[in-house]
């Protein structure tokens, strides 16, 4: 008589992810790593053996949410694990919640992989456990199938006054240029169309390593922005297109003019994501940043001069200690110059370990407020003003979300132009869309109206 031996479920992880996209390439890199030692994935706290809490702790209201998301993963579930950049202060997480099972570092994978070992043991057996895993198996993504993250470095070689990131991630440490390079075309021919560079500090890419030289398909590549910029431009999805590759947390480094031709050529998104901070001097030098407004606007001109199609986002922070009215003015005077298509704003809020608690001159709250209502009320007519002129213009568009027909039968869709990063910038509400369009497309849009973020069209 043969008998036959039932295996045993794989355990189940579940997970919160908080914080900036770097955060969202921990948790995938994490969860692809604990799929290839068995386990599987659950959507919801029921179902999970142990749950993971990537937690965000760059700002004291950031720590107050990944706090309520580990007591509310406790509550749930019972079983939870913590990481992420709150992970440095394990002290103040097991003070909320003594019954967190462990607490580890931000990007500890290792750690993060014991941990879970540890308090949900993979084992299946040995009729599994002798199985390999298949190279051919795709990384675990958290994000839409046609975007991914492309994180090319940890950590930050900065000092600036209001941060404590390299006191979290530490000083800036490169990935090999051949590493990134095989992992954007492992993410291509996966079917992604867009990819999103992100690190501490994308301008600074390399200049840890100085800028090594690595083997690529034969020829020598740099670990440099702009050597990974060309050679990503060169990518190809399985339909022959290239996609769209665009940069994040850049500093306006000299160098940074070197990529803005590739915009032009179209081997780079026209985009350019940098994070100004503030344009005031005084502030700037308070907040340990270089003062150079004044060449950063001769180089905005120079940068649509070349591509003229060029998106800058920027975000800005309004309150830091000792910021005085005149140099709020001298922000808004400079924004209404440099006319940045996309612009955040944060209020001034002190982070435990940051020297920027030590100055003096706090500026009062109901004046921070009001500060930062003026400054969205100028960057929305900028915004307005901008996306009014694109008007009557046919541009290309991603497509992200399709709706299901209405009464009439009409379909309606969702995407975002070159000009718009996922969940950050604007959309494109587009009418009559065609019931085989899906996400991940890349149309041809005539823009009919816009307001103060979005523009509204409908396909060619």
């Amino acid at each position: 008589m043969t008998t036959t031996t039932s295996l045993p479920d794989a355990k189940k992880i579940g997970m919160v992810s908080l914080g900036c996209p770097k955060a969202l390439v921990d948790s995938e890199r994490i969860l692809t790593r604990l799929r290839a030692d068995g386990y599987a994935m659950s959507p919801d706290y029921a179902g999970a053996d142990v749950v993971l809490v990537n937690t965000c702790g760059f700002l004291d209201s950031a720590k107050e949410e990944s706090l309520a998301a580990i007591g509310e993963a406790i509550n749930e579930n019972g079983r939870v694990i913590v990481t992420g950049c709150m992970g440095e202060e394990a002290d103040a997480i097991r003070a909320a919640h003594p019954a967190v099972l462990a607490v580890t570092g931000a990007h500890q994978y290792e750690a993060v992989v014991e941990a879970v070992h540890e308090h949900a043991p993979p084992s299946q057996g040995p009729y599994v456990d002798l199985i390999p895993q298949s190279a051919q198996m795709p990384d675990i993504k958290l994000t839409p199938r046609h975007y991914s993250y492309l994180k090319i470095s940890e950590g930050c070689n900065h000092s600036c006054a209001f941060c404590i990131i390299p006191d979290l991630r530490g000083k800036l440490a490169s990935r090999r240029i051949d590493a990134v390079l095989r992992e954007a075309e492992k993410l291509v021919a996966a079917g992604t169309q867009e990819l999103l560079v992100i690190s501490q500090d994308t301008s600074a890419y390399g200049v840890d390593t100085r800028h090594e030289e690595r083997d690529w398909k034969g020829s020598p590549v740099r670990a440099h922005m702009t050597d990974l910029a060309r050679e990503l431009g060169g990518l190809r999805t399985a339909q022959g297109n290239a996609p769209w590759v665009r940069l994040h947390y850049v500093y306006p480094y000299p160098h940074v003019d070197k990529v803005i031709p590739l915009m032009a050529e179209g081997l780079l998104t026209p985009y350019l994501d940098i994070p100004f901070q503030h344009a005031a001097p005084s502030v700037l030098k308070r907040m340990r940043r270089p003062a150079n407004e004044a060449k950063v606007l001769e180089r905005l001109k120079s940068w649509r001069d070349i591509c003229p199609d060029i998106a800058v986002r920027s975000s800005f922070v309004v309150g830091f200690p000792g910021e005085t009215e005149d140099d709020f003015k001298y922000l808004i005077d400079w924004l209404e110059e440099a006319q940045l298509d996309r612009v955040g704003a944060f209020r001034f809020e002190p982070v435990e370990g940051a020297a920027a608690n030590a100055l003096p001159d706090p500026v009062p709250e109901p004046v921070k407020e009001e500060r930062y209502a003026r400054l969205m009320e100028v960057t929305a007519r900028i915004s307005a003003a901008k996306l009014a002129a694109k008007v009557g213009r046919t541009l290309p568009v991603i497509i992200d979300e399709v709706g299901e027909p209405d009464e009439d039968g009409d379909i309606g869709a969702t995407g975002r132009s070159q000009a718009d990063a996922p969940e950050i910038d604007g959309n494109v509400f587009l009418r009559g869309a065609s019931p085989d369009l899906a996400a991940g497309d890349i149309v041809n849009v005539i823009v009919e109206e816009a307001d103060e973020h979005d523009l509204f069209g409908l396909i060619t």
